[in-house]
């Protein structure tokens, strides 16, 4: 397994192509070097060389590479980064390994992320989150459970619905996709951030809203990634 055979799974298990070139990540740090044992970090860790150099790692996968001092890095060790098509398939987004952990079925998408640039327009419009039918659990229950997949959330919203028939998951937090949600029968919205701005809307429709930490959603789906590289590729991967 080369760096280039991981890149080539990755872009299709993140579905790099639906981003503009800019955006779609790969190879940060070239190499030829067989790999056989990957790092996965958010960012370049303390001490990245040691920690290289501790688990005899062939490779890197980097969220966020730009700190990372390349020169503490032992010779030929290859990085890989993916920035959004991360966070938009691994944390709250249209991302199917969480509906699965949160139980939800029936999947629809919820709102679309359009082309910022006519460059871009060919590509295809990306889902901005997902919502489904749930089993029947109480908001506290529900809290119980985020707290249990992403230990712990910055804050939870009673409404008007106690048992949520459909729940929303979705990387934004405004007032149309809010009023959208409502509107397709939503009694849940999950997300990364609470957007002040969006209260009035939450207050208008009854939205129960759990935001669940931007940061905790990036562990839980970094933790995804490495059940998936090692379910599918078979290398040894450190968290």
């Amino acid at each position: 397994m080369t760096l280039h055979d991981i890149d080539d799974w990755l872009r299709t298990e993140l579905g790099a192509d639906k981003f503009p070139v800019s955006e779609q990540g790969g190879i940060y740090v070239p190499s030829d070097r067989p790999v056989e044992r990957i790092g996965l970090a958010l960012e370049p860790p303390p001490q990245v060389g040691n920690w290289v150099q501790k688990n005899n790692l062939d490779a890197l996968w980097l969220h966020r590479p730009w700190q990372l001092n390349q020169a503490a890095l032992p010779p030929n060790v290859g990085v890989l980064y993916h920035h959004l098509p991360f966070d938009e398939t691994l944390t709250t987004g249209y991302n199917k390994p969480m509906a699965a952990a949160l139980g939800l079925f029936e999947l629809e998408t919820l709102g679309y992320k359009t082309a910022p640039d006519l460059a871009d327009a060919h590509l295809p419009p990306r889902p901005i989150g997902m919502m489904g039918t749930v089993p029947s659990r109480s908001f506290t229950n529900w809290t119980e459970l985020i707290d249990s997949l992403f230990g712990g959330y910055d804050r939870a919203e009673f409404g008007s619905v106690r048992v949520p028939e459909k729940v929303a998951v979705v990387g934004a937090m405004n007032p149309a996709l809010v009023q959208e949600a409502h509107e397709r029968g939503v009694g849940l919205y999950l997300t990364g951030e609470y957007r002040k701005g969006t209260q009035a809307a939450v207050d208008e429709t009854g939205m129960a809203v759990i935001a669940i930490g931007h940061r905790r959603t990036e562990g839980w789906g970094l933790r995804a990634l490495a059940d998936v590289f090692r379910k599918k590729i078979g290398v040894k991967v450190y968290v």
